[in-house]
């Protein structure tokens, strides 16, 4: 049994025959099959590992190289995809010496984070990997906007179909991944496969010729629902333009749906607005995405608030050692532990992650089994790792 990294055009015969078995409704039909060769431009960069004995390709795992906000840093992040087993080899630890591999090489690589959406959170706990949370889904009725038909407002709208409108919205993906904590983005070669299909509208809000706000859709029929993607806004008054121009298919659709992320309040964006607000993770197929730092470099230069704490890393093959975290200058400073007294913090790989990412406060970390974190070293943390809400965005 060997494990190599397959070339572009054996993806056709091993990860995505696996792939869809695993995550799409099978047995395939021959015209499924035909399509797999379309994709190959869309995994061109990718990093394919597979695990395989006497020809037959057992296992399969790829990584995307992808960029990530990490509190106002823009970082290297492997995306880790396509992770499919043969049924037949299922439970034999075949994923584990793939994900080990594939994540020393991405390490290996330079990238500092890594990021999936998991086929059970459990498994990838014993990674490292830690819960971020999944955008919300919103449906509401056009005609609950109808206020904001007739409004003045400041700005404009473009209408166009997303192959000619690609450009500015990977460019406003581009500002948002600047902006935003936790916001990754495809590489090029992944994300024109967007462009290439030209399945949706695409619609910005302009202020001053310069775009604030982007939303893709489709409508699946006359009084049916306007689906959109992800609302994508720098401000009040973009969602406000966005929001307007679905208010103009009252007499169109019965319903709009949008993604919009998880810190955003759609109860409160209009008054009187009925609105369903949904989120859901489960298993199989919903789960909500996970990350992990995959080195220590990730941290250095961090934004940060005020602290000054031993942690000490346990129970990881990226993350050890011992370390002084140092947050008093507003840039995180990593430095060798000089054994000043200092409150000390023990945590595990996930625990560092789940405070970096801002998603656990440091007193959770011992109730979730992530390390061991006293009273004077929690303080420090909560300085020095502020509660925040990270949006991933790139869904894969």
């Amino acid at each position: 049994m060997t494990i190599r990294r397959v070339t572009a055009d054996e993806r056709l015969t091993t990860s995505f025959p696996l792939a869809a078995y695993a995550f799409e409704s099978s047995p395939l039909g021959a015209a499924r099959v035909e399509e797999f060769r379309d994709y190959l431009p869309y995994h061109q960069g990718n990093t394919t590992l597979a695990v395989e004995e006497n020809g037959e390709t057992l296992a399969a795992a790829s990584a995307i190289p992808m960029r990530q906000n990490l509190r106002g840093s823009v970082l290297s992040m492997a995306g880790v995809a396509g992770v499919a087993t043969h049924p037949l080899a299922r439970r034999q630890g075949h994923v584990r010496g793939l994900l080990h591999q594939l994540l020393d090489e991405m390490r290996d690589e330079g990238h500092q984070l890594t990021a999936l959406y998991p086929f059970r959170p459990s498994f990838y706990a014993r990674f490292g990997y830690i819960g971020l949370p999944k955008p919300r889904t919103v449906a509401f009725t056009p005609a609950d906007l109808g206020s904001l038909v007739r409004a003045e407002l400041p700005g404009e709208v473009g209408w166009e179909r997303i192959r000619a409108g690609y450009p500015a919205w990977r460019a406003f993906t581009e500002r948002c991944l600047a902006e935003r904590h936790g916001f990754s983005i495809f590489p090029d070669y992944r994300d024109v496969g967007l462009r290439d299909r030209d399945e949706h509208w695409l619609l910005t809000a302009r202020v001053d010729g310069e775009v604030t706000g982007v939303l893709t859709y489709r409508i699946d029929g006359h009084g049916g629902t306007l689906i959109g993607n992800e609302l994508l806004v720098a401000d009040p008054l973009a969602r406000t333009l966005l929001l307007q121009f679905l208010a103009r298919h009252v007499d169109q659709v019965d319903r709009v749906t949008v993604q919009v992320p998880p810190d955003e309040l759609p109860e409160l964006w209009r008054t009187d607005l009925d609105v369903h607000v949904e989120v859901r993770a489960g298993r199989p197929g919903s789960s909500a995405p996970m990350a992990r730092l995959l080195s220590l470099d990730a941290l250095s230069g961090l934004s940060a608030g005020p602290g000054r704490v031993r942690v000490e890393l346990t129970g990881d093959r990226w993350l050890a050692g011992s370390h002084l975290l140092d947050g008093t200058t507003g840039a995180l400073e990593l430095l060798p532990d000089d054994s000043a007294r200092l409150p000390t913090a023990t945590l595990t790989a996930a625990g560092l992650s789940a405070l970096a990412y801002g998603v656990l406060d440091p007193a959770e970390l011992p109730l979730r089994g992530l390390g061991d974190v006293p009273v004077d070293a929690a303080a420090e943390l909560r300085g020095i790792f502020p509660r925040a809400v990270p949006y991933l965005f790139a869904d894969f």
